[in-house]
């Protein structure tokens, strides 16, 4: 798993980042998401290893990263704090600028660093999402159905209780998963959705969203602060983006001061494991030709 790739632990302001890095050209900054580590990117990364110098970091409070510290409305656990440590991540490596894709909460982070840090981000990938302040200004009866963990983890202390109960059998367990997802990648996750720690990270990530995550883009969205990298969406035909969006462009639309474009990719939520040369050729075409 990730041949020719090197894994280290970055000591930052905030704790210790597990990051993998390989390849060589532009840097490309890519973000998991939940409840995934950076290992989900085994088989597109290599591939965008090719064409430029790819950095796959645990998110603050996955995997092997460091949890932040509870505070008051969460902010420890925001996307903009998380784009702070990320930000410092990629100038330690040498990097003064940078690409960055986001996959489902990933991609809150990468939002948060372009709008955030505009003067170093030269490209943003958004897959599998829209900025958090549409997804609760546009939540609906479906919404609710098919998103409801989003609630149910903002509960304090019953979704921990809940998920540590049998990790296994809330986030699914099989032979079948194991194959799909690749044996160290799916050892990966499971190591970390069995850590007690990780789980009140990924939780927290939640809770952040509905509180600070929320306020940070209604101030943006308010200021007319905008995207003004060229940006990318891609979202997964049997996922819920177009059922839920219709049009997903249009909801970023409203984000994106530059160029815009986007389209679907044949496969479910995970593109990475499920589509990772489709995923990979999107990301390579858009970073060539903008």
């Amino acid at each position: 798993m990730f041949e020719g790739f090197e894994l280290s632990h970055a000591p930052l302001s905030a704790g210790t980042v597990r990051v993998r890095t390989g390849g060589s050209g532009p840097a490309l900054l890519l973000l998991h998401g939940h409840p995934r580590t950076h290992t989900t990117w085994h088989r597109a990364a290599p591939l965008l290893a090719q064409h430029y110098t790819v950095v796959c970091p645990d998110l603050p409070g996955f995997g092997q990263s460091f949890v932040p510290a509870d505070q008051p409305g969460h902010v420890g656990s925001s996307k903009r704090a998380k784009a702070a440590a990320l930000t410092e991540l990629m100038h330690q490596l040498g990097h003064s600028h940078w690409a960055v894709a986001g996959h489902d909460r990933g991609s809150y982070t990468a939002l948060r660093m372009a709008l955030d840090v505009p003067q170093h981000v030269t490209h943003l990938a958004v897959l599998d999402g829209v900025p958090i302040a549409e997804a609760l200004a546009r939540a609906d009866a479906r919404f609710a159905q098919e998103w409801w963990h989003w609630f149910f983890f903002a509960q304090p202390d019953k979704p921990e209780r809940a998920i540590l109960a049998d990790p296994d059998a809330w986030y699914g367990h099989s032979p079948e998963k194991a194959a799909q997802m690749g044996q160290d990648n799916y050892q990966d996750y499971r190591a970390a959705i069995h850590d007690p720690a990780v789980i009140h990270g990924m939780v927290e990530d939640y809770r952040a969203g509905l509180v600070t995550d929320r306020s940070h883009d209604e101030a943006d969205r308010a200021a007319g602060r905008q995207v003004q990298a060229p940006t990318l969406v891609l979202w997964a035909e049997q996922d819920d983006m177009g059922r839920l969006y219709g049009d997903v462009l249009a909801v970023w639309r409203l984000w994106v001061a530059g160029h815009l474009s986007g389209h679907s990719l044949p496969c479910g939520h995970h593109m990475a494991e499920e589509a990772p040369a489709e995923l990979a050729a999107a990301l390579h075409q858009f970073l060539e030709t903008n």
